[in-house]
C-alpha cells in the first residue's frame, strides 16, 4: 500500500530514518489517507528520543512541545510537524493524562495505548501500513469504530474518549462497535473529570459532523447537558435530534436546536457551563430565544426588513435555517433568501444606516436625551415600511413635521 504523504512531512520521516531510527506517519493523517481526505496535521512517531530529534534538526528548528511526553514539534520548510518517541503510559488518577510515560523502541507498544482501532495505524514510505488491530478493516470495511483493547480500560484511562467516539463515528458515519458502545455507556460518569473546555471541544466537532443525530445517545448528551432533560422527556429529545440532523452543519445552530425546547434559562446555564465563547455563548442564547419567531401575513421584504432591524444578517440566516429545520416550512427558506437580498442591496434597516441623525435633531432644536432616540426609530420605521426612501431631505422633513 502507497499513500500520499505530505512532502514536508516526508522529509522529517528521511531525516529521522537515515539516522537510524524507526519513524512513521501516526493516527489521524493515516486515518485520513486511507479515507481519501487529504489530512491537515501530519503527526510522527519515532524510536528517536526527545533529544536526539532536536539534535538531527538542530534547536532552531525545534519547539519542545511537551519533552516529559517525548514531543518535540520540528519546523520543516512551510510547516510544522510534531515528532513523538514512541511511548507506553501508565496510571491516570485525574481520568485523563498518565501519571506515567515510559519511552519504549517499537511502534506496536505506542499503537497499543491509542483510543481506537481507526487512530492506531502507522505508515512508511516502503514499510507499508503497520495495522496490527485492525483499523483498515474497521475504517473501510467492517465501517466501525472499536476501541483498541479493553473499551472501559480506554475510558477508565481518558473520559474525553467517551465523546470521541461518537465523534468519530458521525464524521467517518461509522458505526459504533457494540461492546465500545456499551463500555461507553456504563462509563459516562468519567466525563465529569474533562474539563468544560474540553468537553466544548469534542462537542461541536460532533455537531459539526454531516448527520451527528445517530451519534447522540441520551444518556451521553444527558450526561454533558443535563438541561435537555433526555431521561425525562425523550420524546423531545428525539425530536430535537431530527431538527439536528434537518440543519446544515453550524454547531451553533444545532445547539440552539438542543436547548431551545427546554427554555432560554436552560440554555444560558447550558453555554455558561460548557465555557463557550462569549459571542457563541450570546449566539445560541439568542437563537434559543428567539425559534419560536412566527412567520407573518405580512409581505416577505417587511418581514424580512424589520428582522434585520433586530439582528444582523448572519444571525438571521442561522435563526430561519432554524426555524425551517425545526418546522420544514419553506416560508422561512424565502424570508431567508429575502434577508440575503436587502444585505445585497444594502437596504436601510437599522438606525445607523438611516440617512439623518442625532446631530440633524439637533440642529432641529430636539434637546439630547431619550428624545431622540424615538424619533430616529420613528423614521426608521417609516423607512422599514417603505413610506419614505433613506434620503437626507424627505426624512428630515418628515421629523420637522413630527417633532
Amino acid at each position: 500500500m502507497t499513500l500520499w504523504i505530505d512532502p514536508g512531512a516526508g522529509q522529517v520521516l528521511e531525516v529521522l530514518r537515515r539516522a537510524g531510527h524507526k519513524a512513521y506517519l501516526v493516527g489521524g493523517c493515516v486515518r485520513d489517507s486511507l479515507a481519501g481526505r487529504t489530512p491537515q496535521d501530519w503527526d510522527i512517531c519515532t524510536s528517536a528520543r526527545p533529544r536526539q530529534t532536536m539534535e538531527l534538526f538542530g534547536t532552531e528548528r525545534c519547539i519542545p512541545t511537551g519533552l516529559q511526553h517525548g514531543t518535540v514539534t520540528v519546523r520543516q520548510g512551510e510547516g510544522l510537524y510534531e515528532v513523538t518517541t514512541f511511548r507506553v503510559e501508565e496510571g491516570y488518577s485525574d481520568g485523563r493524562h498518565p501519571d506515567r510515560v515510559s519511552f519504549v523502541g517499537e511502534v506496536e507498544a505506542d499503537l497499543a495505548r491509542r483510543d481506537f482501532t481507526i487512530n492506531a495505524m502507522a505508515y512508511a514510505p516502503g514499510e507499508g501500513l503497520i495495522d496490527p488491530f485492525g483499523g483498515r478493516e474497521d475504517l473501510l470495511v467492517r465501517r466501525l469504530v472499536r476501541a483498541v483493547g479493553d473499551p472501559v480500560r480506554r475510558f477508565e484511562e481518558d473520559g474525553l474518549r467517551i465523546l470521541r467516539l461518537y465523534r468519530f463515528g458521525a464524521r467517518e458515519q461509522l458505526a459504533v462497535e457494540p461492546a465500545t458502545g456499551a463500555a461507553a455507556i456504563a462509563e459516562r460518569a468519567r466525563l465529569d473529570c474533562v474539563s468544560a473546555e474540553r468537553i466544548w471541544q469534542e462537542l461541536y466537532k460532533l455537531l459539526a459532523a454531516p448527520r451527528p443525530g445517530s451519534w447522540m445517545p441520551p444518556e451521553i448528551l444527558g450526561q454533558v447537558l443535563p438541561w435537555l432533560d433526555t431521561a425525562g422527556q425523550p420524546a423531545r429529545y428525539a425530536a430535537s435530534l431530527a431538527v439536528v440532523d434537518a440543519l446544515p452543519p453550524d454547531p451553533l445552530v444545532r445547539l440552539a436546536a438542543l436547548l431551545a425546547p427546554a427554555g432560554p434559562g436552560a440554555a444560558r446555564q447550558a453555554v455558561n457551563a460548557l465555557r463557550c465563547s462569549r459571542a457563541q455563548g450570546e449566539e445560541v442564547c439568542a437563537l434559543a430565544a428567539d425559534s419560536a419567531l412566527p412567520l407573518t401575513g405580512e409581505p416577505l421584504r417587511l418581514q424580512a426588513r424589520r428582522l434585520l432591524a433586530r439582528m444582523d444578517a448572519r444571525r438571521a440566516g442561522r435563526l430561519l435555517a432554524l426555524r425551517r429545520g425545526q418546522t420544514g416550512d419553506e416560508g422561512f427558506a424565502r424570508l431567508a433568501g429575502e434577508v440575503r437580498r436587502l444585505e445585497q442591496e444594502g437596504a436601510c434597516c437599522r438606525v445607523g444606516q438611516l440617512a439623518v441623525n442625532g446631530k440633524d435633531l439637533l440642529a432641529l432644536g430636539v434637546r439630547p436625551g431619550p428624545g431622540v432616540g424615538r424619533l430616529l426609530e420613528a423614521a426608521l420605521q417609516q423607512v422599514i415600511e417603505e413610506k419614505l426612501p433613506n434620503q437626507h431631505d424627505p426624512l428630515l422633513g418628515w421629523l420637522k413635521e413630527n417633532l
